[in-house]
């Protein structure tokens, strides 16, 4: 029973300590300021980390299956370590930054990012949705230590390619001890697999979860890209910008732990009902502008339903095709997110572009959260007859 814990909370560390790519805006001004990068150099390097983290867990996914979560996780905290301790040697080079936090780093973060998921629920089969919250609200919080940390330090004076190879010491060392950890149940029953891998990624099941994934990251990715434009737009300033971001991040980190929760309660039901939840609040953060108060909480709202994308389908994958084939289908499913995360962002500020407001943009996220909420929902018999 010791055990469960024990991966239970090294599972956490790993992943809070991953979730630190989303502090990444905090580093821009240091690396603009003091070495020359463009903003765009500085976009591409977290893009590229965000795509190759996503890729990497497909490859991920499958070692997983056949050498185990220590083996894996392990391998992503060593190319963790290694970019970021290529990054701090850079020199500033948009280059040397690109492999080094870009291909090294990202493809650490997706070596390691899945193994907690599957120890996790193999540890708590009763608990499966709940745990996976809570695994990857520490993804969602690590992005806060670290911007408080990099803040206080870089603020202090220190150079940001220094600070990198801090994070490649203390927490890249803390990753591999972490990972040499995990383990699954040794009297662990192994889940049922349904047929091939091929036909599966083709069956209905499996394609509601994609659906469901992209369209729910695609609008949350979308908001989150614009969010502080979106909320000056509204007539509000931007100090009040500021905080509706901060807001959104608080609402994310609890939606994660309340809907891997709710996920146990209902089922395949938290599908539609995340995203019908998120059309509704998007829907009033664009008609109700007059109320300072009111807008940061539907903020709060929607950062809450864009938290469960990262536990609902994780989750689900793993209750509709059993924990044997959890380490290979759910990386897949992911890269809904991954392409959400290409077009959600860049769409918004495109259609903001050519019309002068975020309000198409905003429309077309709650039209599509809208439409995949009814079709999941009329769906659900297809999920539900496991």
């Amino acid at each position: 029973m010791k055990n469960k814990w024990v991966n239970l909370i090294a599972g956490i560390i790993i992943q809070t300590i991953l979730g630190g790519i989303y502090a990444w805006s905090i580093f821009v001004p240091h690396l603009i300021n003091n070495y020359g990068l463009s903003k765009g150099q500085c976009g591409t390097i977290f893009g590229v980390s965000i795509a190759v983290f996503t890729l990497a867990m497909t490859l991920a996914g499958r070692i997983l299956s056949r050498r185990g979560p220590r083996f894996t996780a392990s391998i992503g905290a060593v190319l963790f370590l290694v970019g970021y301790l290529i990054a701090s040697f850079s020199g500033g080079s948009f280059i040397i930054l690109l492999v080094g936090i870009g291909l090294f780093a990202g493809s650490g973060i997706g070596f390691g990012y899945v193994c907690p998921l599957s120890v996790g629920m193999q540890w708590f089969p009763k608990h499966k949705g709940f745990i996976t919250g809570v695994a990857v609200a520490g993804f969602g919080g690590g992005a806060i230590i670290l911007s408080s940390v990099a803040s206080h330090f870089l603020n202090a004076g220190m150079n940001v390619l220094i600070f990198f190879r801090w994070i490649a010491i203390i927490p890249g060392a803390l990753l591999i001890l972490s990972s040499s950890v995990l383990a699954v149940p040794s009297s662990e029953s192994g889940d049922k697999k349904l047929g091939s891998d091929k036909a599966t990624l083709l069956s209905k099941p499996f394609l509601i979860n994609l659906f469901g994934i992209f369209v729910g990251t695609f609008a949350g990715l979308l908001i989150i890209g614009n969010l502080s434009p979106i909320t000056i737009d509204s007539g509000f300033s931007k100090g009040i910008a500021a905080t509706t971001v901060s807001i959104f991040a608080v609402g994310n980190a609890i939606g994660r732990v309340t809907w891997g929760y709710l996920f146990d309660k209902f089922n395949y039901k938290t599908i539609p009902l995340s995203l019908g939840g998120f059309a509704i609040f998007l829907l009033l953060l664009k008609l109700i502008t007059s109320s300072s108060l009111l807008f940061l909480i539907f903020a709060a709202f929607l950062g809450f339903h864009f938290g469960g994308n990262f536990v609902i389908y994780a989750s689900s994958i793993s209750r509709y095709f059993g924990m044997e084939a959890f380490p290979r289908l759910y990386p897949i499913c992911f890269l809904g997110y991954g392409f959400a995360g290409i077009t959600g962002p860049a769409i918004g500020g495109f259609l903001a572009d050519s019309t002068g407001s975020y309000d198409l943009a905003l429309y077309l996220s709650i039209a599509m959260l809208a439409f995949a909420a009814i079709i999941t929902a009329l769906k659900l018999n297809v999920l539900s007859k496991n």
